[in-house]
């Protein structure tokens, strides 16, 4: 584990208390390269939610990191955000999934950040992390990077997936496009319950990932906010502690990853189909309908032929496919 990246620490700063005793237990349990994270401002989906603490924060980060000799790091996503954290000597800045969905943000805060440095040429960053964007578009997470490598300082790219799920041929286009970016995988915010964690991480090991970045809480289940995602210091040795896969082919294994998700979304379609077909039983038995309307199907079913055909897909495929659907909806619907 020592060639990797590690970053950890909670979701955000609660209090100096918290953070301190948070950083030695993770200190205390991995001896290899760190750097301790903590969100200082919180974009938070809910108003009504913590928010973060602010300022006053990033003054507990630079205790932990000049008294424990460990570098910091903490998001940004304003101007102001930037020049607080740069004046403060945060080590590493990452921009969010939020931010990084806007390029106009993005490229505020390149321009923020190198007006700082040219500004005070004594402050230094050891490093920005980049994390994809909130939807998949690799070509979006590129454009950021490329924004911001113009700046001369290393940046990661994070893949912290999109919407709870991994999101891996996005990372596998990027990484094949720049695999001179190290790649970070965030399984905290890809899976959103840390019972998922170690088999994402496990699978972002065998893909050769550089490093990642784990949502660590000295009292997760006290935590302010996502409390479901992070780890106990204890836990977070645990998982460090697993085997790094070999695998030769690691191309294959990117594409099966992808596939593996495709599936596993294709599964839940289904599961959903289902679902609003029990609604409509519910319904035609309510109105003394009948429950096979085969003009319905026949509708429903050349409409997928002709986009078979625009779309280079079998019309055996979708004729296999289509009377299954069919005939277990009905059977959904009779119950």
């Amino acid at each position: 584990m020592q060639d990797k990246i590690i970053i950890a620490g909670p979701c955000a700063a609660e209090s100096e208390e918290q953070l301190m005793a948070t950083a030695n237990a993770i200190r205390s349990s991995y001896d290899g390269p760190l750097i301790f994270r903590a969100g200082v401002w919180k974009p938070r989906t809910n108003p009504n939610t913590f928010q973060g603490i602010g300022e006053q924060a990033l003054e507990w980060l630079q205790r932990i990191q000049q008294s424990m000799n460990i570098a910091v790091a903490t998001e940004v996503a304003t101007a102001s955000h930037v020049v607080q954290a740069i004046q403060m000597g945060i080590d590493y800045l990452w921009i969010g999934a939020r931010t990084s969905a806007n390029p106009i943000q993005v490229q505020a805060l390149t321009d923020t950040i190198a007006q700082e440095l040219k500004k005070n040429p004594t402050h230094r960053i050891k490093g920005i992390m980049i994390k994809n964007p909130m939807h998949q578009d690799a070509a979006l997470w590129l454009g950021n990077i490329e924004r911001m490598e113009h700046l001369g300082i290393p940046i990661w790219a994070v893949h912290r997936g999109c919407g709870h799920l991994p999101a891996w041929e996005m990372a596998y286009t990027l990484h094949q496009s720049r695999p001179d970016i190290p790649l970070l995988i965030d399984p905290s915010h890809m899976s959103g319950d840390k019972e998922s964690i170690a088999p994402l991480l496990t699978n972002a090991w065998a893909l050769q990932y550089d490093g990642a970045m784990i949502e660590t809480h000295i009292h997760p289940q006290d935590a302010l906010s996502d409390a479901k995602q992070q780890l106990s210091p204890d836990e977070l040795k645990t998982l460090l502690s697993i085997p790094i896969p070999t695998t030769k082919d690691h191309e294959l294994l990117w594409l099966r990853s992808a596939i593996d998700e495709v599936d596993n979304q294709l599964w839940d379609l289904i599961e959903h189909r289902m679902s609003i077909a029990n609604q409509i039983g519910m319904h035609k038995r309510k109105q003394s309908l009948a429950i096979v309307q085969q003009e319905r199907f026949q509708h429903i079913l050349n409409k997928r032929l002709i986009w078979a055909k625009n779309h280079q897909v079998s019309d055996k495929l979708v004729q296999i496919v289509m009377h299954a659907i069919h005939d277990e909806s009905i059977n959904v619907q009779e119950r």
